[in-house]
């Protein structure tokens, strides 16, 4: 049995190592359209790994990560908007400021929009998790929380117009460190560059949940009393890993920005935050891996029945909600590990019948010789 788990745990690695390997050679294939948009999946697929973190290894489901993802968004874009030129943002003219805000001020550097692309939704989880889990807020109350934290920010962007751009968002940036970003070479770059960084987020997620950090999580998920009778403290390491997943929710709205070269309040809306817990648990919650999956496989169907029936992916996220939830509890993660065990079984009790009846067969033999 080890000798055929360690096999099976070879061959996933190569299948993997040729999956990566062909997604460095896509440059070569597609075209610039496609990649961009490859590349967008990609950057998604960095926050569904932070999602399934927290939701799939903490058992704390989020409807908020929307805002993350967009608090991220915006730093970047606040970064590109000033490169662009002018005094001040157009929209800020057109509502009437003469002068720039004082908090758009740091966004004039890119180490440091980079910095607060990352730090604000990584701080703004850890605050609201550290107030929360404290008071002992779980399960669907821990989750209607994050739903009003979608509500007052969108809320907010869209209030504030003067600052944000309001419902239309902050665009019209057309380049980065001089270089045109929708050019061909520059989409190839921002391809690899998110590549790099999903392979990096993914092997320091594996690295999380394979420590001690990472058991005594899934412990407080499964049983958060035992934890904190053991001596853990459960809202700690909860609250953490609520930060990290924010944190890598931030990366991925900057580099989803730079790919689609917009941002705006209703890309961190309810209805996205819903559509990133439906990326984790159709490619199977607490695998990391099948959350990727799931963000890849659904995006690339929502791009292709976008374009044929724009109406039609509301009816589809709809139906996958209820095949997920009665037929595909554990994601298709899941049913593959439920196919791999089930060939596993099948063989090894073949194996012992096989091996039965040559006992059967040389017992007979050797009875009849004597």
């Amino acid at each position: 049995m080890p000798a055929l788990l360690r096999a099976g745990s070879l061959k996933t690695r190569v299948i993997w190592a040729i999956v990566l390997i062909l997604m460095c050679l896509a440059p070569l294939v597609s075209t610039e359209f496609r990649l961009s948009l490859l590349a967008k999946f990609l950057a998604l697929a960095i926050l569904a790994i932070g999602l399934d973190l927290i939701w799939g290894y903490g058992g704390v489901l989020s409807l908020g990560h929307g805002v993350f993802f967009g608090l991220g968004g915006y730093a970047m874009a606040m970064y590109l908007k000033l490169q662009a030129g002018g005094a001040i943002p157009d929209f800020m003219g057109w509502s009437g400021l003469s002068g720039l805000p004082w908090f758009w001020e740091p966004f004039r550097s890119f180490p440091a929009a980079i910095f607060l692309g990352i730090a604000i939704p990584a701080m703004l989880a850890f605050v609201l998790a550290w107030f929360t889990f404290r008071n002992r807020i779980t399960g669907v109350y821990f989750t209607i929380l994050t739903q009003a934290l979608v509500l007052i920010t969108v809320t907010l962007f869209v209030g504030k117009q003067e600052w944000t751009g309001g419902t239309n968002g902050i665009t019209g940036y057309q380049t980065i460190f001089g270089f045109e970003l929708h050019a061909a070479g520059t989409t190839i770059v921002l391809y690899y560059i998110t590549l790099i960084v999903l392979v990096l987020a993914y092997v320091f997620c594996r690295r999380i949940v394979n420590s001690r950090f990472g058991q005594v999580l899934e412990a407080a998920r499964d049983g958060e009393n035992r934890v904190r009778f053991l001596g853990f403290d459960p809202a700690g390491y909860k609250t953490l890993a609520f930060a990290l997943s924010g944190a890598l929710a931030g990366i991925a709205g900057m580099l989803f920005v730079l790919q689609v070269g917009i941002i705006s309040p209703s890309m961190m809306g309810i209805v996205p935050s819903i559509e990133m817990v439906l990326w984790v648990a159709l490619g199977g919650r607490g695998t990391l891996i099948g959350a990727v999956i799931g963000t890849l496989m659904l995006n690339a169907a929502k791009t292709g029945i976008s374009e044929a029936y724009p109406e039609g992916w509301l009816f589809v996220v709809g139906g996958l909600f209820v095949t997920v939830v009665l037929f595909m509890p554990n994601g298709i993660v899941g049913v593959y590990r439920n196919v791999v065990h089930m060939v596993r079984r099948r063989g090894e009790s073949s194996h012992v019948q096989t091996a039965s009846e040559k006992r059967k067969i040389f017992g007979a033999s050797g009875d009849t010789g004597r």
